[in-house]
């Protein structure tokens, strides 16, 4: 579990290609990892992947085809966002993350407006539902809110300090970048779809 505060960004120093997937070495720029044992979690642009070796401004992880598939991002020499798994004691000062992507959200707008940016971005569909005005969505692992939604479209504002912090400096419309909606989302349409499955039962 993360809470979508980035600790620092990072890069992939080097991609070995593997039967089903990829071994990654990723630079861990300022992120200490004196605490960080083989089997932890680190999120990788909202990617939840186990670390399998540690090095001295290095770990290294490895990724499935199937992740690969459903995210962006891991390939090439891409910038990363960067952060530890939460502990228990803590503090929660985005929303919480599970570091699972949900999709691939298309960059449709990212410009300046005074000294902030305006991130305009389309989300898959199906997530649409999920995705509320002044609600919490995780954009490349970075815990953010919303402004305005229409449809599968939502625009988020950033400060100068999230963009300094973050790999969002690099962002252009077109970019893809990976999206988890709020787990609060999702269990409410399950307990609703379990609540209208009770009722046809009756």
């Amino acid at each position: 579990m993360f809470t979508g505060i980035v600790a620092t960004t990072g890069k992939v120093r080097t991609s070995q290609a593997l039967e089903d997937g990829v071994r990654l070495t990723i630079e861990a720029g300022s992120l200490d990892l004196s605490d960080v044992a083989i089997g932890d979690s680190i999120a990788c642009n909202g990617v939840c992947l186990t670390v399998i070796e540690v090095g001295a401004d290095s770990f290294s992880v490895e990724v499935s085809r199937e992740t690969l598939n459903c995210t962006a991002g891991l390939a090439g020499n891409n910038p990363l966002n960067l952060e530890k798994a939460l502990r228990l004691a803590d503090r929660l000062g985005g929303h919480l993350v599970s570091g699972h992507v949900d999709g691939v959200g298309e960059v449709l707008k990212f410009e300046p407006i005074g000294e902030s940016h305006e991130l305009v971005i389309r989300a898959p569909q199906e997530l649409a539902k999920y995705i509320a005005r002044k609600g919490s969505v995780a954009v490349d692992g970075v815990s953010l809110t919303t402004n305005w939604v229409n449809g599968p479209e939502f625009s988020i504002n950033l400060i100068p300090h999230t963009i300094e912090v973050t790999t969002f400096k690099h962002l252009a419309a077109g970019s893809r970048v990976n999206l988890e909606v709020d787990l609060i989302a999702r269990y409410v349409e399950r307990m609703l779809s379990m609540s209208e499955d009770i009722q046809n039962m009756t």
